[in-house]
């Protein structure tokens, strides 16, 4: 990991940008750390880090003011990072299937969905390895986002995610909800009730197929964009009974 870049942001919290091989990512860390802190891995859309910085940047700086660290990365395929041409064939057909009004095949959700996951599940593994090697940080890590898919990989396979928060905003593939059966990590998983983006019964199906003892559903009526604020109030609270109880994480197997 190379740090490219540092800030301190109005509020104290402190900015780095990195890369991690041909990775970029960004982390923040709180104003005051006083000992090593737990990390919040935020998960992003394939739409580019500079495009979701607004965005990732207020989930940020909420965390920071509750005592976490957060990191993101860009997505394979994303901002200046090479394309990946099955994913945008099969965006386009996606396209092409949505305007003609027709149903959504498996054969694109999973062109759509699963290289994406494939490639950015080890890069995010790799990503903890070496955040978890910085002096302030220190664990219980959590995952916070979209793709909602890679989020289930992730709580499914690496045992140092203790808990996750799931945006519920995007195709499922069929495999995911196999792997969901696996995941038994505290979930709290966020469903627009009119996304227009979203299929809202594959959701329901997965929330229902998750392991997970405790598991909550918060649902709210609106588009993709519009979350009201107590639902990300809401989140902070799941985060902060489970990341400020938790023990931290164990080497990742391998690494």
């Amino acid at each position: 990991m190379h740090f490219t870049s540092e800030q301190r942001l109005d509020d104290g919290v402190v900015e780095r940008r990195f890369t991690l091989g041909d990775i970029p990512g960004i982390l923040w860390t709180p104003a005051d750390v006083s000992a090593p802190v737990p990390l919040i891995l935020l998960g992003n859309p394939p739409l580019g880090l500079d495009r979701m910085y607004p965005r990732l940047l207020g989930r940020a700086r909420y965390s920071a003011a509750e005592g976490f660290a957060t990191a993101t990365i860009e997505l394979p395929g994303s901002g200046d990072r090479p394309r990946l041409p099955v994913v945008d064939r099969a965006r386009a057909g996606l396209r092409r299937a949505l305007e003609a009004g027709e149903p959504v095949s498996g054969e694109i959700v999973d062109d759509l969905i699963l290289p994406l996951v494939d490639q950015a599940v080890p890069e995010w593994r790799a990503t903890m390895d070496a955040l978890l090697e910085l002096p302030g940080i220190g664990g219980p890590v959590a995952y916070s986002g979209g793709v909602i898919s890679i989020g289930v990989r992730l709580a499914a396979t690496d045992p140092r995610i203790v808990a996750a928060g799931l945006f519920a905003g995007s195709f499922v593939p069929a495999v995911i909800f196999e792997e969901a059966r696996r995941v038994t990590v505290p979930l709290h998983v966020l469903l627009q009730w009119d996304d227009e983006g979203n299929d809202r019964q594959a959701a329901l199906d997965l929330f229902d197929a998750f392991a997970s003892k405790e598991k909550t559903l918060n649902a709210n009526m609106g588009g993709h964009t519009g979350v009201p604020q107590s639902a990300g109030e809401d989140a902070a609270r799941f985060f902060a009974r489970h990341l400020k109880q938790a023990p931290a994480p164990e080497a990742s197997p391998g690494s």
